[in-house]
């Protein structure tokens, strides 16, 4: 089993970071090729984004949520039905999608608990927890968790992202029952010997080997983010600092544990060919026995406001140089997509953020957008490749990301001034119409191929969950995003991108150590 961390999104999922930081593994640096699948994924990704509000508990039973819109109002499927949103008796918040399609279904469990939630000096645990998780309860060994959901005919995992932890489950529909009362005996009853612990910590040790010290451009994102924030918790690893790998001991995992993993702080997402009412049963049953506990109040981490650029140099063993331009800026408000009317502009902030999200695909959004041609091809050409992401929201403040690797006998800073060039270029003379409906009519494609995957739909539903969006967000994210016009893109371009605001990294490659062995992983899962 491989279960993975989510930061800034990766490879795979290559979308303006307004995409979900999908399953990916350690966060890794923005400058992968995103072409036609970034502007795709970002739109996947505003569905991975997107959250159903956590309403407050019934008296007795569930009591459902309807969404305003049908959440599948863009799927051409008959077989799938609108989502419905419940509340159990002690807060958890169950959301059911029907697909009848195939006898499968995706079951997600997910909890409003990431990184962003530790504290300095446990850098780490909500990952670590995450791992200890699959080490058994009262009744399951360690380990037996994965082989029941096998031997069921199904497939598991779990991730762990700056803002969220999800358990998740496909299975055939006849095996619902049997996962949700294995996950609901894991929520409530984990527990691990101290010894299992101390294993799986190494485990976990080796993963961050693996995946950040032995890559530059992660170690570079990792060092960008930590200058970029102050206050806020997104300058901490998910991973966390090998330091505080090595002081964690087993108590902090478990108080992490009985901190944040209450009912009112998860949600249990059901997608497939399932009967609404016979799951609302289920998780009545099995989730509703779960006593009560309220989740603990979340301080303010207000990020102060930058006053000047900041300049980062990383040296480390690699091949080529790597440049990364991150500029803070302003991100979507839930309530206010909630909120607006149809046909009409969101706040001004809010409605900044979606044209920054435009902008991003503009450079960068399909094969041959203008970074693609600008930097990366003709006699011209500074770049073997280059890119643009935006954060469109978060529990965390958001930035908007350039970046690219120097081709031979070009420099990092020919690159910057190049990447910066075609943001300026937007800034005087905008973009034209035809840029702008290629962008869009491949997010509106988006929206109905993601529905083909259960999971898909699964994971959106518990993205919107997470923040605070409603059911049909995604419906709405795209009529809104359509809205956007060239002159809100020329906009933005020409206010958001000074040096004030900017953080720039710069990886300086060192010789490689031609007797560098490599790296043997650690026996365990890599989570």
């Amino acid at each position: 089993m491989k279960h993975t961390l989510i930061g800034k999104f990766v490879p795979t999922m290559m979308m303006h970071r307004l995409l979900m930081p999908l399953l990916f593994v350690q966060p890794v640096p923005s400058g992968f090729k995103r072409r036609v699948a970034h502007a795709v994924t970002a739109l996947s990704f505003c569905a991975f984004v997107a959250g159903a509000a956590l309403s407050s508990a019934s008296a007795q039973t569930l009591r459902p949520e309807a969404s305003s819109t049908p959440a599948a109002a863009s799927s051409p499927s008959a077989g799938s039905a609108q989502a419905q949103q419940f509340t159990l008796a002690n807060g958890m918040t169950l959301i059911v999608k029907p697909d009848h399609r195939a006898p499968t279904v995706a079951h997600m469990l997910w909890l409003r608990v990431g990184s962003m939630d530790e504290v300095d000096g446990t850098s780490g645990v909500a990952h670590a927890l995450e791992h200890m998780m699959f080490k058994g309860t009262p009744t399951l060994k360690p380990g037996e968790f994965s082989r029941r959901v096998a031997a069921l005919g199904g497939r598991d995992n779990a991730f762990t992202s700056r803002d969220a932890t999800a358990y998740h489950q496909q299975i055939p529909a006849n095996r619902l029952e049997d996962v949700m009362q294995l996950e609901a005996d894991r929520f409530a009853n984990t527990q691990w010997e101290n010894d299992e612990f101390k294993r799986e910590i190494e485990v976990v040790k080796e993963e961050r080997r693996m995946r950040t010290e032995d890559s530059p451009r992660a170690q570079l994102y990792e060092a960008a983010n930590a200058v970029t924030f102050i206050a806020a918790p997104y300058r901490r690893p998910i991973i966390g600092w090998m330091s505080d790998l090595d002081a964690m001991t087993p108590d902090d995992v478990r108080n992490f544990y009985r901190k944040w993993y209450v009912p009112s702080n998860a949600a249990v997402v059901v997608a497939g060919d399932v009967d609404v009412l016979q799951v609302k049963a289920l998780a009545e049953k099995y989730y509703g026995a779960i006593p009560a506990s309220a989740t603990p109040l979340r301080k303010p981490r207000v990020e102060p406001v930058q006053a000047g650029v900041k300049r980062l140099e990383h040296k480390a063993s690699a091949s080529q140089a790597y440049v990364s331009l991150m500029f803070k800026v302003p991100q979507l408000d839930p309530s206010a997509l909630a909120n607006a009317p149809a046909g009409t502009s969101l706040p001004n902030e809010s409605q900044d953020a979606l044209a920054l999200t435009v902008l991003a695909a503009v450079l960068d959004g399909y094969s041959g957008a203008r970074l693609d041609r600008a930097l990366t091809q003709g006699e011209a050409r500074v770049a073997d490749s280059a890119g643009a992401d935006n954060g469109l929201l978060g529990r965390g403040p958001q930035v908007f990301t350039l970046d690219g690797v120097p081709a031979k006998d070009k420099t990092a800073q020919q690159v910057i001034d190049a990447l910066r060039q075609q943001v300026t270029q937007i800034a005087r003379d905008g973009v034209n119409a035809a840029e702008l409906n290629r962008v869009k009519t491949q997010w509106v494609a988006s929206e109905i191929y993601k529905l083909d995957a259960i999971f898909s739909q699964a994971r959106e539903l518990g993205s919107n969950w997470l923040n605070g969006l409603p059911l049909d967000s995604s419906a709405r994210l795209v009529a809104h995003l359509r809205n956007i016009s060239p002159a809100e893109v020329q906009s933005v371009a020409a206010r958001y991108f000074g040096d004030d605001q900017m953080t720039q990294a710069v990886l300086v490659p060192q010789p490689l150590d031609p007797n560098r062995k490599p790296r043997i992983p650690a026996v365990g899962d890599l989570h």
